[in-house]
């Protein structure tokens, strides 16, 4: 038995020209031999006309649509051996201190070793919570990145956490070590992020990208063993590597950042340096404000201590 799961995107000026198997592929998170398929069987539409070859070119405004089919046995299986480290659980709400190197959900790339595979070894009644490709899953945070993700263990949670993102009601704050000397104590980067024009895989401040907030306050300002700053960044809006996005187009990326040019041999860092540290929101079913701290992995904590040197 099988289900359908719906994409659909307005082509922004990062996409425009593309082929639209390719854009198909990068949207749908499935491979170019997919996405060829999915067009032979007229399952993708390019302004409500399906669209008969994967060479066509799609054009700024395009609507595109796409219908792929998935597995009912290919939704996300449980995993015991996926190790989630649970901070707080209730019968609506779960928050978990994801590790760096871990995919929230599961993609083409990413089948079996995922977070919701370990959340659903523990808490198997959220296989039927939010989509069924991404069950409990509300907000996500990159793979390289760690800390705090609340998860809805009910579909009452689920709609009301995702209501409160709608509104950028919850908050969540990253620690965060910047390339070089960041001027303002304290500052807000308004700017839109959409797909990079030269490298659609990647993100990038456009004008045609969604709007994007991020708000940041310096902690302090290292010199040794390079110039960097240590941040707080809180999200507004949390739109794909926003922090990271962000960061760099004032100049200062992320250490360990390699995506967008953070990777210098003066500090070696395998990963970007940010963190989910705290976060804060309105419980589903108290209506009181919870909030959740973790502290800084070994790994950016050993980067600190360079710089205190």
């Amino acid at each position: 038995m099988t289900t359908n799961r719906f994409v659909s995107c307005e082509i922004s000026l990062a996409l425009e020209g593309e082929r639209v198997d390719r854009v198909v592929a990068l949207l749908g998170e499935i491979s170019r031999s997919e996405a060829a398929r999915l067009i032979a069987e007229r399952a993708v539409l390019l302004d409500r006309v399906p669209v008969t070859s994967g060479s066509t070119r799609v054009a700024l405004g395009n609507l595109i649509e796409v219908s792929i089919p998935v597995a009912l046995d290919e939704y996300p299986k449980a995993n015991a051996a996926v190790k989630i480290e649970v901070v707080h659980e209730d019968p609506q709400v779960i928050v978990v201190d994801k590790p760096a190197d871990m995919v929230v959900h599961p993609t083409a790339q990413h089948r079996n070793q995922t977070l919701v595979n370990g959340l659903l070894a523990l808490y198997p009644e959220i296989a039927t919570v939010g989509q069924p490709e991404r069950p409990g899953i509300v907000h996500r945070l990159d793979r390289m990145t760690s800390g705090l993700l609340m998860v809805a263990r009910t579909n009452e949670a689920y709609h009301d956490l995702v209501a409160q993102l709608g509104t950028h009601e919850p908050e969540r704050t990253y620690t965060a070590l910047a390339w070089g000397h960041v001027t303002n104590d304290q500052a807000s980067i308004d700017a839109p992020i959409g797909r990079s024009i030269r490298h659609p895989a990647r993100m990038a401040v456009t004008d045609s990208g969604r709007q994007a907030v991020t708000h940041y306050q310096v902690e302090e300002r290292f010199s040794k063993p390079a110039a960097t700053t240590l941040l707080k960044c809180q999200l507004e809006t949390g739109r794909t590597h926003q922090i990271r996005v962000h960061l760099r187009a004032i100049g200062h990326p992320l250490v360990g950042d390699r995506t967008y040019d953070g990777g210098r041999p003066q500090i070696a860092l395998s990963r970007p340096f940010l963190h989910a540290c705290e976060l804060r929101f309105r419980h589903p079913q108290s209506k009181q404000q919870v909030t959740f701290e973790s502290r800084l992995p070994s790994e950016l904590t050993e980067i600190l201590s360079l710089c205190l040197v």
